[in-house]
């Protein structure tokens, strides 16, 4: 699991900032990262977003003005933020928090690619995932 690797990064500080919606971290080797709401809950690790497997992957839309309403720690490794659409599965390690500032550019790059593909719009609202077989998913 990301956020365990020995030697790794950890943070030295973690504020939430409501008004401008990101999130404020600043980690053990120096590096300080702004990690906009909208990128943490389009990249949310939980599998309502990233499927079970590859290619299960949901492309998020509608999330430009998601605030993060709560965050709880996990463990020594991660937090776990309540978004104010309600979601609230993905666990955030440390090195998944280093990954999305670190990379934020390309993240973005990478999800404006993945929007043209599917031809929908960042702000377009969320559709309703079709049934699954009736596994249970709908709980992530």
């Amino acid at each position: 699991m990301a956020g365990l690797q020995s030697g790794a990064p950890t943070p030295t500080s973690i504020t939430l900032h409501g008004k401008s919606r990101v999130l404020e971290v600043g980690f053990s080797d120096g590096a300080n990262f702004r990690i906009p709401f909208e990128l943490m809950r389009i990249y949310s690790p939980s599998a309502e977003v990233q499927g079970h497997g590859p290619g299960q992957e949901v492309l998020q839309t509608g999330k430009r003005n998601v605030g993060v309403i709560d965050l709880q720690p996990v463990g020594n490794y991660a937090v776990q933020p309540t978004f104010s659409d309600g979601h609230d599965t993905g666990i955030f390690s440390w090195d998944l928090l280093y990954e999305l500032g670190a990379r934020e550019e390309a993240l973005w790059a990478e999800y404006q690619s993945r929007l043209a593909a599917a031809g929908v719009d960042r702000d377009a609202p969320m559709t309703p995932a079709p049934a699954a077989g009736g596994h249970g998913c709908g709980g992530h």
